[in-house]
This record gives structure tokens, sequence and C-alpha cells, in this order.
């Protein structure tokens, strides 16, 4: 294995991996300290503590606004975000006055990973729970963070909050994430950064079979696993709302749009317009991010006009397949004061 020493997939000075043949390894180590209900991780929930720095752009971060609207969290847990675009140091917080977070006091997320690693060696990522009283990080573990937001912080759920992850469910959805992980979520980086002609094949092939699995899935079934919503839908439809904007063509997943895909595209359009979902998805975010940032990709910086996005809106008839979104529960109200996505960045 070689240490490329390049930028990761959101720009940071992350150990970007090529193994023998080029293929692409996302560096998955993570700080995995958790905030848990007991508060024996060192960690307790506390409303008011914890800060969740976010970028609308990156597609893990995406995970936890999502989450966190559905579950009602917003007055327990605040949410900091950054801009798209950013340099190999480091997210900033360019989008605030003065480009400082209005509560962590920081222009950087860098500066939370300092504050408690001096030297931090890996990469910045979002998202990240920061403790406010010390200004460092917690946790950037993006796969536990939406986690122990269902089953950590039921203290603070909102009033009809759903149940995202059910323990009758768990092995189910875990097996279910995890093959998305590797041939979906992960498996467009894995074409876009190949490093040769061999390893993108592979992943390619590998992207569009399981593509084509979940089209064979979802054409009975209105989610992924049971009959609402869940943790393992939340993971693919970050990866899908991207799919035709970038992955399509600046990853080179080009053997047909999601607008092709007759089953994802209905489910994809279900979900966008389902409360909580398609009002997190900030599409120029996402755009400059990749075009911009991903230089070696697209050196020009030149940024798409398309695609068009107002198919985002039209009828899905998945209603049709049965299914209730929120279970027993209700959808969210709005999105609060300060975390509405500007409609010129919608579909809407």
């Amino acid at each position: 294995m070689v240490d490329d020493a390049t930028t990761d997939d959101e720009g940071q000075q992350q150990g970007v991996y090529l193994v023998e043949g080029g293929s692409f390894e996302r560096d998955q180590s993570y700080i995995d300290d958790r905030i848990t209900a007991d508060g024996s991780s060192g960690w307790p929930v506390e409303a008011g503590r914890y800060r969740l720095v976010v970028a609308r752009a990156c597609p893990w971060a995406n995970r936890a606004i999502i989450v966190r609207r559905l579950l009602g969290l917003e007055d327990a847990l605040s949410m900091g975000i950054c801009g798209p675009t950013h340099d190999a140091d480091s997210w900033t917080f360019d989008l605030d006055p003065g480009e400082v977070d209005p509560v962590l006091g920081i222009p950087r997320l860098k500066d939370a990973f300092e504050a408690r690693f001096p030297g931090y060696p890996r990469g910045i990522t979002v998202p990240a729970m920061v403790d406010i009283p010390s200004g460092g990080v917690v946790t950037n573990d993006f796969r536990q963070i939406t986690v122990d937001m269902s089953t950590q912080w039921t203290a603070f759920h909102r009033d009809g909050a759903p149940e995202l992850y059910p323990e009758a469910l768990r092995d189910e959805i875990d097996d279910v994430a995890r093959k998305v992980f590797e041939d979906v979520n992960n498996g467009v980086y894995r074409c876009g950064f190949a490093g040769s002609q061999e390893a993108y094949d592979e992943a390619y092939d590998a992207l569009f079979a399981r593509l084509d699995w979940l089209e064979e899935r979802l054409a009975t079934q209105r989610y992924l696993v049971g009959d609402t919503i869940t943790e393992a839908d939340v993971r693919l439809f970050t990866t899908l709302a991207r799919f035709d904007p970038v992955y399509q063509v600046h990853f080179k997943c080009n053997r047909n749009k999601l607008t092709e895909m007759p089953v994802l595209w209905a489910y994809a359009r279900d979900l966008f317009q389902t409360p909580g979902f398609g009002d997190t998805i900030d599409f120029l975010h996402i755009k400059q991010h990749y075009f911009l940032v991903h230089t070696d990709l697209n050196p020009s910086g030149v940024l798409p006009k398309g695609p068009d996005l107002s198919g985002w809106l039209t009828p899905h008839g998945r209603e049709e397949l049965g299914g209730r979104p929120f279970g027993d529960g209700t959808p969210p109200g709005p999105p609060v004061e300060g975390e509405v996505v500007p409609a010129a960045h919608s579909a809407g």
C-alpha cells in the first residue's frame, strides 16, 4: 500500500491510499469517542453542550443534518455550517459574519481538532461533534454520529420522532448499509479517484451492479428495510442526490443517469419530497465543492450550469407500495431560522 499524500474526497490532508492496481482506499481512521446517554464514554448527552459542525456539500455530513432534522434535535444540538470550498488544511466558517463560527468563535474547524489534539495528524473532516465548553472536537466518526443521535439522544427527540434505527431491524439495516457503503457511497469515489483503468473498471462494475440490485429491491418495497424510513435510507439518499449533478460526470459514473433508473429515481424523489430530506439539499454547494475543490479532476474550475432540477418535484407514485414514512410518528416541522437552504440553491 502506498500513501499517495494527496487530498481525500473532501479536500483534506487525510491519507489517501492507492493499493496495487491504482485502487482508491478511503482512510477510515476517525476519532471514535461517543456521546452517550449514561455518560460512560466520558461525554454525556447534554442539551446545549455540543455543536454539530457540517457542510451541506458533504454527503457524510448531510446524513447528520437529515437525522438531526428528523429527530427534532435542533434545540438540544446546535449546528455550525461550513462553506462548500476550502483549502487542503481545513473546512472553514466562511458563510458566517467575519468568517468565524458564532458559537465556537473559530474560523476553521481545524482549530477544534487542535484544541483537543495539538498537532492532529489526520484529516479535518465533517461531520464533527465539538464540545462547546472546551472548544475541542469529540468525534468525527460519521458512521456512529447518526446512530447515536437515534439511540443516545432519545431524551431530546421531538414528539413524533421516527425510529430510524429500530432494534428489531438493526442487523438488516447494518447489512444493507454496508453493501451500499462499499459499492455506492464509497463506490462513486473509487470510480472518480481510480489510479488505473483496471481499478476504475472494477469500481464502475461494482457500483452499477449494486444500483441494479437496489433497483430490484425497491421495485416491490417503498423503503430499504421495513415499511418506514430508516438509517439505511438516509445513507443511500445523500449519494443519490449528488449522482446526476456530480458523480455521473465528475467521477465518470456514466453508464446512465439516476433519472434513467426508474425505480431509484422514483425512490429518490419520494425521499426528496419528504420533510427533512430535500429541504437539507443545497445543490449549488454540492457542485461548488466537487468541481472547485477537486482541481486535479477539474483543473479549469468551470462550474456546470446543469442539470435541470425541476424533476425532483414531480410525482413519484411510490405511495402505491404502501409504507408509512414516519411509522407511528409525524413529519418534522419546517427548518429552523438560519438553517433554510436558499431557494436559488434548491429544486424548490
